[in-house]
Parts: C-alpha cells; sequence; structure tokens
C-alpha cells in the first residue's frame, strides 16, 4: 500500500490579488523544476490543509496549493460576492500565467474534483492529466440526496443534529433554511448554523468515524467558510448549466485522468464516479473497496499517492524543446 510522503514547508508563498476585494493564498512546494501539479480543495470553502501537500513526490512534482476565494488563509475569509464556478476557474488561470506553468496535471476531490473538470474542460489545453477523487457533478439530485433526503436515513442521529437549527416547518428546503441563516445578520445564529452545517460533512466523510476530520470540519474559521460558500453554490446550482460537466465531458477526449472513488461514498455517492468515467473514455477508475469520501481514508490515500506517482514516471520531465 502506498503511504503519504514525509510533510513538507513550502519553498515559496503568494498573495495574488485577483477580482476584488479577493486575495488568494498560493504556496509552491517540493521541486521548483519538477513537474508542475495544482491541488483543488473541497467545499467549496473548506480551504488547504498541510497533509495535502504529502499526494505528491517532492522530488519529482512542483506542487501548487491554493486557497479559493473566501477559504482558508484567502481574503476576506467567508466572502460570497464575486465568487462563482467561473470565477475559480479564472482564479486557476491567472495562478498558472504568474507561476510561469505552461501545462499541469491537476488534482481535486469533492468539489476539488467538480471545480478540476470544469476547468479542464474550459481549457483542455492547460492540463496534462486529472487525478480526482470523491466525485461531484454538482447536480441537483446530488444536493438532495446529502442535505435533503438520501444520507439522512443512513446517518440519522447526525442528521437530528443537522436539522436542529432549523423549524419544523423550513424543513422541507433545508438548503434554503440553511442559506437564509448563513447570510442574515444575527452573528451567533450564523455561527451556530455554519457549525451544525459543516459537523454534518466532517461526521459523515470516512466509513468509520475519524476524530480528527470531525475536529477540523468542527473549527470556527473552516465552518463558517465551508457551510456560508458552499449553501451560496448549491443555492446557484453551483453557477453551473444543467448536467454541465458530463455534457462537456467530449472535451476530455484527448486528456488521461484517474478517478479514485470510494464505495461506501455517502456524500458523492459512486455513481457519480460510474457516470464520469462512462462519458471520459480516456479515464481509469479505482474503486476502493472500503472507504468513504474522506482523502484520509487509508485505501483512498494510497490510491491517489500511486495515481501522483505513476502520473509522474508516465510524463517526460522537464519536456523535450
Amino acid at each position: 500500500m502506498a503511504t503519504p510522503y514525509p510533510p513538507i514547508e513550502p519553498y515559496a508563498q503568494h498573495r495574488i490579488a485577483v477580482a476584488p476585494p479577493h486575495v488568494l493564498y498560493v504556496e509552491e512546494c517540493g521541486n521548483p523544476s519538477g513537474l508542475p501539479v495544482v491541488f483543488l480543495h473541497g467545499g467549496p470553502g473548506a480551504g488547504c490543509e498541510p497533509y495535502h501537500r504529502r499526494f505528491f513526490d517532492p522530488g519529482r512534482y512542483r506542487i501548487v496549493l491554493f486557497d479559493q476565494r473566501g477559504a482558508g488563509r484567502s481574503v476576506p475569509h467567508a466572502a460570497l460576492d464575486a465568487n462563482t464556478t467561473p470565477d475559480l476557474v479564472g482564479d486557476i488561470e491567472k495562478i498558472r500565467v504568474h507561476l510561469g506553468i505552461e501545462r499541469w496535471l491537476v488534482f481535486g476531490g469533492s468539489w476539488g474534483s467538480t471545480l478540476a473538470l470544469v476547468y479542464g474542460e474550459t481549457h483542455p489545453e492547460r492540463v496534462l492529466g486529472l487525478i480526482l477523487r470523491g466525485i461531484f457533478l454538482c447536480r441537483p439530485a446530488e444536493i438532495r440526496w446529502f442535505y435533503q433526503e438520501g444520507a439522512s436515513w443512513v446517518y440519522p442521529d447526525y442528521w437530528e443534529d443537522f436539522v436542529a437549527p432549523i423549524p419544523e416547518a423550513e424543513r422541507g428546503d433545508m438548503v434554503g433554511a440553511y442559506h437564509r441563516r448563513l447570510t442574515g445578520s444575527d452573528e451567533d445564529e450564523r455561527t451556530r448554523c455554519a457549525h451544525a452545517w459543516s459537523l454534518w460533512e466532517g461526521r459523515t466523510a470516512n466509513l468509520a468515524p475519524k476524530q480528527d476530520v470531525v475536529d477540523f470540519f468542527a473549527l470556527r474559521h473552516t465552518a463558517l467558510a465551508l457551510a456560508r460558500i458552499e449553501c451560496h453554490y448549491f443555492m446557484h446550482d453551483s453557477f453551473l448549466r444543467a448536467n454541465q460537466i458530463l455534457a462537456d465531458a467530449h472535451r476530455l477526449a484527448d486528456t488521461p485522468g484517474t478517478i479514485v472513488q470510494g464505495r461506501y461514498d455517502l456524500i458523492c455517492p459512486m455513481r457519480n464516479a460510474w457516470e464520469l468515467h462512462a462519458a471520459w473514455p480516456k479515464s481509469t477508475l479505482a474503486i476502493v473497496p472500503d472507504a468513504g469520501h474522506s482523502a484520509t481514508e487509508p485505501g483512498i490515500t494510497s490510491a491517489l499517492v500511486l495515481a501522483t506517482d505513476t502520473f509522474a514516471r508516465s510524463v517526460p520531465w522537464p519536456p523535450m524543446p
């Protein structure tokens, strides 16, 4: 089983101003002359964590990580203005140009897989390949499954805590009810609802409970950005056309990719990965039989590290002139 690489620190950190008021935190790790890869975190709104650097061989890869608008160390924190999927796709391009990278591997999980796919379909000429985990296609049925009815049947105890801040009369539209509170003027209510929203996701991310994952989602800084930004996106169909990602999958015809999917992922069920793989012939699908959603699941971690190692061996770097 492949294991994560040892912890590393960035060799460069950047603050890149995009559309006002947003300024992005960007870091580079590993080998400055290595194969470029950009890491796209989940949520939207979760931000990057130090362990995200460890999916890549630091001797082979130039690892670029950044916190998306409103997330992590980017500012302003939890901001919703000028925060849409097309905005984030544009930010990835701005970072690429700023760093002088011609083409790169794109790596993303959960919402990061969504963003990676939209970026890859928009700018296929800039993508060497895609490595994706826990596929999220942002279709209404997927939102309903996790935030209205579906996952609630498997986790009724955690669901009870999720619905608790919402009056019973409003529970027929949980995303709408949360949106009103997460964007309202009552700071205490925003904080309470953000904690409940984020905790629901953290508790359901692993096949077996993992306290450090739950603790990260419970952090006030994480929860507020995650809940506000996710709810904002889901209220607006993630700023995508209906079934956009599968409809545009033909644009990935020349793009190789690996899809890593936990069999028992209840946040982003495996049907999403199965349908994406069918629509994208150049992809390979690695099903982890004893895993849920989180990248911290041992089998998923192993499959992701194996995928990045395999990709690094298959792409000559530096490229021949």
